[in-house]
């Protein structure tokens, strides 16, 4: 860890404003982005109000930094954590009956022309609760059991979520290249 990150963590822990602002503004570009992907992109007011939501844990809970492994990892982990906060505070409904089918595949020349800006548009696109289920399953990594645990529904819900967000990607992308 360099000197001035050092720095600017102390300067927290001692309740400095300068610091805390120098914090934020080092780290708000890779947090907005994450909080981004998890979020409508035309709720950007949305996006900020969770971001900083989680500074202010940040800010509340830096004295739990052990200074072991990556601060930006720590941080991060703590904005995730404020994200799956609003996701759960804001579920609409915790369980739905599930039907799983076999996904259908995608044409891949149709989604060989597809440009990653393009991509994350229309996953911005998806309904709050199945653009989450599938940021966590394809972007984090998660199994649907995880999921579950972390926002606070069944694993089959988050499977229908998964399997919802995926037909509804196949239907814009083939619509896109019509």
């Amino acid at each position: 860890m360099d000197e001035e990150t050092l720095a600017i963590i102390h300067g927290c822990l001692e309740g400095n404003r300068n610091a805390q602002e120098r914090l934020y503004k080092m780290y708000y570009p890779k947090m907005m982005s994450m909080v981004k992907r998890y979020t409508n992109v035309y709720q950007y007011h949305l996006a900020e109000e969770i971001l900083n939501n989680g500074f202010l844990k940040v800010f509340q809970k830096i004295d739990s930094f052990k200074f072991e492994g990556s601060f930006e990892g720590w941080v991060r982990r703590v904005i995730y954590h404020s994200i799956f906060d609003y996701v759960r505070q804001n579920m609409k409904y915790n369980e739905k009956v599930v039907f799983v089918e076999k996904d259908e595949v995608i044409n891949s020349d149709l989604a060989s022309n597809l440009h990653y800006e393009e991509l994350i548009k229309l996953i911005q696109e998806l309904p709050e609760n199945t653009r989450t289920v599938f940021n966590m399953y394809v972007m984090e990594g998660m199994s649907h059991k995880e999921i579950g645990a972390a926002i606070n529904i069944s694993e089959g819900t988050s499977k229908w979520h998964l399997f919802e967000a995926r037909k509804i990607l196949k239907g814009k992308v083939e619509k896109l290249y019509k």
